[in-house]
């Protein structure tokens, strides 16, 4: 069954307090952390690849900590999620054609690849505004 690992869950847990800060607002880890009831060392390893994939832009030192790399409106829950749980794959025959020698012949294969786009579809047109908006 697909499902969302703590790690994804974390990670939305985090970049939604980060999304709901006032604009160009650092925020220390451990302040999310605490707020979002994350162990600080997971979300330290989760924000790190939020940093590499563009999410969030991070700051060193005195005064440092994370900031959102762009407007709320412009980051979508998909691209949260795959940038710590990888691709949205309901079956490995959609990673890429001819990974799975039946993609050509299976009937089932169009079907995984219907969920795949849909769920995509659908977190891909939820922002993290909308998340923070009540």
């Amino acid at each position: 069954m697909m499902e969302l690992t703590r790690k994804g869950d974390y990670a939305i847990r985090g970049i939604i307090y980060l999304a709901s800060q006032p604009p160009n607002k650092i925020s220390l880890l451990s302040e999310i952390a605490t707020a979002v009831d994350v162990p600080q060392t997971f979300l330290a390893k989760i924000f790190q690849q939020f940093s590499k994939t563009g999410i969030v832009k991070s700051f060193r030192g005195t005064g440092g900590g994370f900031l959102l790399a762009g407007p709320p409106e412009d980051i979508t829950l998909l691209q949260v999620v795959e940038a710590v749980e990888g691709p949205i794959l309901p079956n490995r025959c959609v990673l890429k054609p001819g990974e799975c020698e039946r993609d050509l012949t299976c009937t089932v294969h169009p079907v995984w690849r219907q969920v795949q786009q849909q769920v995509r579809g659908l977190l891909g047109n939820i922002t993290l505004k909308e998340l923070t908006t009540k």
